[in-house]
């Protein structure tokens, strides 16, 4: 049986139909930047996260970097995050002129640890942001409840998080902005590169959609410097369509999330990263932990089954960030979890008869 990590081909088929008149109508008008489909997207992505303002954009990284210059985190200024995450999450700190500053995951659901945030505040700390991963919510209440305190904007890494809950509130309803992506491989995928801030807070939202747009307040009059970080028609469209079946595809996902953990309870040696209590995560990935990963990673793609690495080498530790001099032990948590982690084949479209052929390879060679 070949089992592939991810299937965006059958995804499409269900949208084909509907999709194609909608992209032959945007070609027929030229509306291509901007225009109807992006202010309905936005409209409906809003309403999704729980109300308030969408900016939509041209990635998620452009959606981590503009919402952190719109909350005021410039140049020298510190911003506390994991390097357990996707470098994007902190080249956006890094290109608002900020400093990254880590600290350490929980080792059961890889979320940032909150206990240890205190200990990281200085005079120069002016945000924190949290990455909610794979699908889950970090920890949100206390970490909200330390931003208060010490006067520090939260901006949620909800790249991975279209639809999950903390404690039923949605992922990036929480600080003052929520930042997404909408790669391809995401819950929501777009057929490119595509983005999203959503906040309560109207002038946030305003700054946003100037920085998006070269700083323009109106055309052609620029109140900043800004960027081109625009959110197209097409993938506007796309996203639309999607949006409307992603609480069943989100469904089906911690569906065959239940069976992965279900079925890998019985197998020694396997360490699923767990759902916390607060959390109903959507599983963009369901990872699991073994110490001979390369080992078995290498078994299972000889068995047809698609598996990925997320992420195998922590943000502290690479070539990138050399010259802030950090060294092996700084993090043990983020270093041990990125030796032993596996990403399994996860998407709504999974099958069980699939999902039980990945988890007895998987017994076959941890016997």
């Amino acid at each position: 049986m070949q089992v592939p990590f991810l299937d965006l081909k059958v995804q499409y088929r269900q949208i084909e139909a509907e999709l194609k008149p909608i992209l032959e109508d945007i070609m027929a008008n030229g509306a291509f930047i901007g225009g109807p489909q992006v202010s309905a997207f936005e409209e409906e992505f809003a309403a999704f996260c729980g109300g308030g303002h969408c900016v939509g954009l041209n990635s998620g990284t452009d959606a981590l970097r503009f919402a952190l210059m719109a909350a005021g985190v410039g140049p020298g200024e510190e911003v506390i995050t994991v390097p357990h995450t996707f470098i994007a999450t902190t080249e956006a700190i890094s290109q608002a002129g900020a400093v990254p500053v880590f600290v350490d995951i929980e080792p059961a659901t890889c979320t940032m640890d909150v206990a240890q945030i205190s200990r990281r505040i200085t005079s120069k700390t002016r945000a924190i942001v949290p990455v909610h991963l794979y699908g889950q919510p970090a920890d949100m209440d206390p970490i909200l409840e330390i931003a208060r305190k010490h006067q520090l904007a939260v901006i949620e890494d909800a790249c991975q998080a279209h639809g999950a809950l903390y404690k039923g509130r949605p992922a990036g309803s929480m600080g003052v902005a929520g930042c997404f992506s909408f790669y391809p491989g995401k819950n929501l995928g777009a057929f490119g590169d595509a983005g999203a801030v959503v906040t309560a807070d109207a002038n946030l939202a305003q700054t946003m959609r100037m920085l998006r747009e070269h700083g323009q307040s109106r055309k052609y009059y620029h109140d900043m410097e800004g960027y081109t970080g625009r959110l197209d028609a097409v993938q506007a469209a796309v996203l639309r369509l999607k949006l409307r079946r992603l609480a069943n595809w989100n469904r089906a996902r911690r569906e065959n999330a239940a069976r992965y953990t279900k079925h890998l309870a019985e197998v020694p040696g396997v360490t699923v990263v767990t759902e916390a209590e607060y959390a109903q995560a959507v599983y963009h990935l369901y990872v699991i932990l073994v110490d001979d990963r390369d080992g078995l990673q290498k078994f299972l793609n000889g068995k047809g089954v698609g598996t990925n690495l997320h992420y195998p080498l922590p943000l502290h530790l690479q070539k990138a960030y050399a010259h802030r001099g950090f060294k092996k032990g700084d993090f043990p948590v983020s270093e041990r979890t990125a030796e032993r982690l596996l990403s399994l084949p996860m998407f709504a479209e999974l099958t069980p008869p699939q999902i039980e052929y990945v988890v007895d390879c998987i017994k076959e060679y941890m016997k």
